[in-house]
């Protein structure tokens, strides 16, 4: 096993920041289990599996991982594969915290305009565990719905959770440019 110190010389090694999201496509392409580890059998076939064979060739596929969060297939399979991979061995749900520092990673990325604004309401309104339901509808939600909730569909099929959230945004309001006016969140 090489657990979160190996890991981290291995950054090291290729130059990358630990927190760098090319580590979660990395661990994506090895199938990692868990979070901060890796398997021999997990780090060997994902290692073969994108032909590398030395930190050269290390650091020369770090970019092309980068840019496979551009393609909307790929990332949609890094987001999903990022759930089970950050929670906790046994649990069902994802710890608060680990999902909005995922969130804030992932969409970073793909810029959702108001992922800051969903992890306050989460922090302020919900403080619990992430069902896999809501991960996977909020990247959904993230793509579908305009930040200006112009086309949100209450009677769509969103999760309690995301309708409680568009509830929050009007509550606060959201101007017709889709900002929200940030004095009325605190």
């Amino acid at each position: 096993m090489i657990f979160a110190d190996g890991i981290t010389l291995l950054c090291n090694d290729i130059q990358v920041d630990p927190q760098d999201i090319v580590m979660l496509v990395l661990s994506w392409h090895m199938k990692a289990g868990t979070m901060c580890e890796f398997s021999k059998k997990e780090f060997t076939e994902g290692l073969q599996s994108l032909g590398i064979d030395s930190l050269e060739k290390f650091r020369e596929k770090i970019p092309s991982m980068r840019s496979e969060l551009k393609d909307e297939q790929k990332f949609r399979e890094i987001y999903n594969f990022a759930f089970g991979w950050a929670k906790e061995k046994g649990q069902k749900s994802l710890a608060l915290d680990t999902a909005i520092g995922m969130w804030q990673l992932l969409f970073a990325e793909k810029q959702w305009p108001l992922v800051d604004h969903w992890c306050q309401f989460l922090q302020a309104r919900h403080n619990k565990a992430i069902s896999r339901d809501t991960w996977s509808q909020l990247l959904e939600f993230a793509k579908t719905v305009s930040s200006n909730l112009s086309d949100y569909d209450a009677e769509g099929a969103w999760p309690y959770l995301i309708d409680e959230f568009v509830d929050y945004l009007k509550e606060n309001g959201v101007n017709q440019h889709g900002q929200i006016n940030d004095s009325s969140l605190n």
